[in-house]
């Protein structure tokens, strides 16, 4: 896969890229978050890998930007910032996954391929339909009854989530794995909060709430026919 690393620990990065193309991995670097926002905005990559701190425009606010860019390489942030605020912040922002330091690399290059694999399926899956809602998962565009709906990334993502199983129950831990790579139970009310969002947005001029609440349980997908 060819990789955009973003790192200004030089010595890691040496080390990283030595690591990464032991793995049959192209890797490219730059050490401010301004030259990775011109590298992944005018490159394909399969994967981002960004650090938080680096000097000028940092990790954090490189990632969003790109998002607003529409920019929709999955990323991984690798940094030394492990609280659970820091990786709501990371997640929320746009980011696919999160690494704390120190790290194992097999981890690193496990999660790497996880990446990769959920980019490739995106793209032979480009749409879902599920009644009158449809998504574009490469444009990342939402409409509902032909009327587009604008989400934000995580929005997106939750959705795109529901529709995949659509008709299933799916619980509070599905989604903090599958929409924000926690693989933990977490004390937050980042999928209750996200959920409502969404259901505002996509029950707009009356339309039903295709998002079933499933008390204790968690949540069912499934657009009713008029």
């Amino acid at each position: 896969m060819k990789i955009l690393f973003l790192e200004d620990d030089e010595l890691l990065l040496n080390s990283l890229v030595h690591v990464l193309e032991e793995a049959q991995h192209t890797v490219e670097t730059c050490k401010s978050g301004q030259d990775a926002i011109y590298l992944a905005g005018s490159h394909d990559y399969d994967v981002l890998i960004f650090d938080r701190m680096v000097e000028g425009v940092d990790g954090l606010k490189a990632i969003k930007i790109l998002r607003s860019m529409g920019v929709q390489t999955p990323a991984l942030f690798l940094t030394a910032m492990t609280g659970v605020d820091d990786r709501v912040d990371g997640l929320e922002a746009g980011a696919d996954d999160y690494l704390a330091k120190p790290f194992a690399t097999r981890e690193l290059l496990a999660r790497i391929m996880a990446l990769g694999r959920r980019a490739t399926y995106g793209e032979t899956s480009a749409c879902l339909t599920v009644g009158d809602i449809e998504i574009d998962r490469l444009k990342r565009q939402v409409r509902r009854g032909g009327a587009p709906i604008p989400l934000q990334v995580q929005e997106f993502k939750l959705l795109e989530y529901l529709m995949l199983h659509a008709g299933q129950i799916v619980t509070r831990s599905m989604l903090l794995e599958g929409v924000w790579s926690y693989h933990f139970e977490v004390r937050t009310n980042i999928v209750e909060s996200h959920m409502s969002r969404l259901r505002a947005k996509l029950c707009v001029d009356g339309k039903p709430d295709p998002i079933q609440t499933l008390r204790r349980i968690g949540y069912r997908f499934d657009v009713m026919e008029a």
